[in-house]
């Protein structure tokens, strides 16, 4: 049609979001984050048509953006992100860039003015071209809203390629530029419905977590023929699989651990490569960070080779520990994970496929005498970590300990990053009851944890149920916009209230003039202020009885359909480092592994 038989641009602006809209849903999306404003009226109004679309609110965008990356972690599906012109999208950088680094699905609604507005200092407008830089997969502008059946076919088409490219081989976000024309609401008359010539989405090839648009279970670098000569290096000498961040499939777990028997490997499972919390043989090793602090483990330990899936590992000592070894690096996304320079092949595979056809080409006379001198190491180091915390003050250490045990089989654990996340390395150990660890290793910052734990629980699915946070206070503090999502939180959001940064007191940092107020940085607003004027509910505790019931108590509103609300875990942070540095001393001291 021509704007002459149809003068209404409001009606124009929605039909063109419906036929996004209806592309977006075929390729997935079922969740739209929001945040108020006036240029993204038509793709809010769009989205409200969609009946297999569930519209979130947000005030406040950046904590918009890792509420979205919660839901799509939690749910492994694209979640769209809709906002208004001018700075608004720039607050969701932050989460753009850990959606790019960590591989989740993001599809960026940024709403804008015209091309004949822009650069010519009308309100509200600024350059919103490629905004975020290399850290989309994929960006368009498609100008503004056109009617006819070519250009909403067209629109409709971008939609679904950009569900699909976002959760493809290498997932992340994809920024859609979308300028409207004024005015923004459609008249009375105007009857834009859904197109619904997609078929069913219930049905639809592109629906469900599971779907992709490429082939998953193929090894997509290397054929049966064409085997990697830096894979030769697997037929001999002693190798181990390091597992850094990762969410691996049943079948991919599975796999691995298979591979790790016959080829003698150990699997060292870092606390996100989600492994370390379901069941699994022998082969599962989970003390290394401590245990690689005794040279002579470390040294006895050394392997000739490494096969490695996910992201970099939380534990430095383990990245410092695989400097100089041959790497064979197996990631599917084709991402270079290698900080040491050490990768000798790069295999674009799933783990699953990966394994499969290494245990077809790969024929070792394994006895198991290296996973078994892995274990027996990991069993001494699980002694010896039970036995220093009976007889030590009240830690990290102890919390970490009573909260794994206490969550329930299928529940999740964010846990936020600098100390928290290394003190899960630290003490976790492995267990056999299943669980799911999150946390943001892809840029590794401190920003919009709360709310992503907020869209954790949002978004969460079977068998995930309720997701409790582990934060610090720093991180805690930097969030406050997410504290206005907790009341929807049936599991507590634990904060390890240590008076700042105390990540720093690990580092050399620590002995730098202005050390406090500079790297440190205390804040003296406290967690019980900010839980009153949010209207959460608060516990404070400094002992393990105290946790317990502070939990119990959390867990029970959360059962009963009220906010768990927060617990506040008072630390004496002198006291932790000392407590800390002790553990690692001792076992340094000790005589871990036995002469070959």
């Amino acid at each position: 049609m021509s704007d002459t038989e149809t003068p209404d641009q409001g009606c124009r602006n929605l039909r063109w979001a419906l036929a996004l809209f209806d592309g977006l849903v075929r390729g997935g999306v079922r969740r739209v984050v929001l945040s108020p404003g006036s240029r993204s009226t038509p793709l809010v109004l769009a989205a409200q048509r969609q009946p297999s679309i569930e519209l979130t609110p947000i005030l406040d965008e950046r904590s918009a953006a890792f509420f979205a990356l919660g839901l799509a972690q939690a749910s492994a599906r694209p979640v769209a992100l809709v906002c208004t012109s001018g700075s608004a999208l720039a607050h969701w950088f932050p989460a753009v860039i850990e959606s790019s680094e960590s591989g989740v699905p993001l599809i960026l609604l940024s709403a804008d003015r015209p091309p004949e507005l822009r650069g010519w200092g009308a309100n509200q407008t600024i350059d919103q071209t490629r905004l975020f830089g290399g850290f989309t997969r994929e960006y368009h502008d498609p100008g503004p809203a056109e009617e006819g059946t070519a250009a909403l076919k067209a629109i409709r088409a971008l939609g679904l390629r950009a569900a699909l490219v976002s959760r493809g081989p290498r997932p992340g976000p994809v920024h859609l530029n979308l300028p409207f024309r004024e005015p923004l609401v459609p008249g009375p008359s105007c009857t834009a419905e859904p197109l619904g010539s997609f078929e069913s989405a219930a049905t639809g090839p592109h629906d469900g977590p599971e779907a992709r648009s490429s082939a998953s279970d193929q090894v997509r670098c290397f054929d049966t023929p064409q085997w990697p000569q830096g894979l030769t290096t697997l037929r001999g000498g002693r190798g181990i699989i390091c597992c850094g961040p990762m969410t691996p499939s049943d079948a991919a777990a599975e796999a691995i651990f298979a591979c790790a028997e016959r080829l003698d490997a150990p699997v060292l499972a870092d606390p996100l490569s989600g492994l370390r919390f379901r069941p699994a043989p022998t082969a599962r090793i989970t003390r290394y960070d401590s245990l690689l602090r005794n040279p002579e483990a470390a040294a006895a330990l050394r392997p000739d080779w490494v096969i490695r899936f996910g992201g970099t590992p939380v534990s430095k000592t383990l990245s410092g520990w695989l400097e100089d070894i041959p790497s064979i690096l197996v990631d599917a996304s084709e991402r270079w994970s290698d900080p040491t320079h050490d990768v000798i092949v790069r295999i674009a595979a799933d783990p699953t496929a990966f394994c499969r056809l290494l245990q077809t080409r790969i024929d070792r006379d394994a006895h198991g005498l290296w996973i078994r001198r892995w274990t027996d190491a990991e069993q001494t180091l699980d002694r010896l970590a039970h036995a220093f915390l009976e007889h030590s003050p009240w830690c990290e250490g102890h919390l970490i300990a009573g909260l794994l045990e206490g969550l329930p089989a299928g529940d999740g654990l964010f846990c936020a990053n600098s100390l928290p996340i290394r003190q899960l390395d630290t003490w976790s150990g492995q267990s056999e009851t299943p669980l799911r660890v999150f946390g943001h290793r892809g840029a590794s910052g401190i920003d919009g944890q709360s709310s992503t734990l907020a869209g954790l629980n949002a978004g969460r699915t079977e068998p995930t149920r309720g997701v409790t946070g582990l934060l610090g206070d720093l991180s805690f503090i930097h969030d406050l916009s997410g504290l206005l999502l907790m009341e929807r939180l049936d599991r507590p959001c634990i904060v390890l209230n240590n008076g700042g940064g105390r990540i720093f007191d690990f580092l050399p940092q620590r002995g730098l003039a202005g050390f406090e107020p500079l790297w440190r940085t205390p804040q003296r607003v406290q967690p019980d202020a900010l839980a009153r004027a949010f209207g959460l509910a608060h516990r404070s505790v400094d002992d393990a009885a105290g946790f317990a019931q502070a939990w119990a108590e959390a867990i029970d509103a959360g059962m009963r359909g009220e906010p768990a609300g927060l617990i506040e875990v008072r630390l004496d942070a002198d006291l932790s480092l000392r407590t800390h540095r002790a553990f690692w001393n001792g076992v340094r001291e000790q005589s871990i592994i036995e002469s070959e």
